[in-house]
């Protein structure tokens, strides 16, 4: 059902959403003609213009928590960190880089385009996958890539297919830190390591501690878990708290690295 609905979504259509609007409709009606008739001596008329009908049953709040969990917990650890320079690799600007832009200078460097000047904010235009011009290598004490790396080299942005990108990718933000300095990375983990073509790859934890191994070492790991829970400083040596994390189909997987 997950699958179909991702289908229709592709083509504009949302059941879902059209079945709560259509719920909420009669509710919606009525408080259309409470309010009208209220409005017989007052300055405001009403227009039948914007009609909002999907937040009468919603939570306070609508976030992605994989995002908002990452990105207020590693904004939390820059600002603890006090680094000299802090570099993010195609995080989401709205997001995670406006958190840090708040109470520090960081500097972005992305593949795409941004076209607005924002406060605090210094952006770069670079394509990793060719050569890091030579001012960048070793460049930055605090390095960040958040829910990302899983995304590019799948033709979903009209990017070249490169199915072994993530070890590229990895290798050349690498080259951006200085030794025995900070990273922070985030990934989408499952139990199944795949390819959900064409939105982005899931990797096993243990693939990912293989891959990390030779150059960094975990100072910290946390995950956010398919019900969306929070769980901070996970020893991954421990036989049972990693053993309860394998069997997750979709998380988020939020390392602290320090590179060797």
């Amino acid at each position: 059902m997950n699958t179909l609905n991702r289908y229709l979504l592709s083509i504009g259509i949302n059941v879902g959403f059209f079945f709560k609007w259509l719920y909420n409709f009669p509710h919606y009606i009525r408080t259309f003609f409470t309010l009208h008739s209220h409005t017989k001596n007052t300055d405001f008329p009403i227009f039948f213009n914007y009609p909002c009908l999907h937040d009468i049953d919603d939570n306070s709040w609508t976030a992605n928590w994989h995002y908002f969990h990452q990105d207020l917990l590693v904004a939390q650890k820059i600002f603890q960190s006090n680094s000299t320079k802090h570099i993010d690799i195609w995080s989401r600007v709205d997001w995670f880089v406006a958190h840090v832009a708040s109470f520090r200078n960081i500097e972005v460097f992305d593949i795409r385009k941004l076209e607005n000047n924002i406060d605090n904010v210094d952006f770069q235009q670079l394509d990793l996958m060719k050569n890091i011009p030579e001012k960048y290598i070793e460049y930055t004490d605090s390095l960040s890539c958040l829910h990302t790396m899983e995304h590019f080299w799948l033709g979903r942005y009209g990017d070249t297919i490169d199915i072994d990108w993530h070890l590229k990718g990895f290798e050349q933000m690498g080259k951006i830190l200085k030794k025995w300095w900070i990273f922070y990375f985030s990934t989408p983990i499952g139990e199944k390591q795949r390819i959900e073509f064409n939105a982005h790859r899931v990797f096993s934890l243990s693939y990912l501690i293989k891959m990390l191994w030779n150059n960094y070492t975990i100072e910290s790991f946390s995950y956010v878990d398919d019900k969306w829970d929070l769980h901070k400083n996970i020893t991954l040596n421990d036989d049972n708290n990693t053993k309860k994390t394998f069997w997750l189909q979709y998380w988020c997987g939020i390392f602290e690295l320090r590179k060797n």
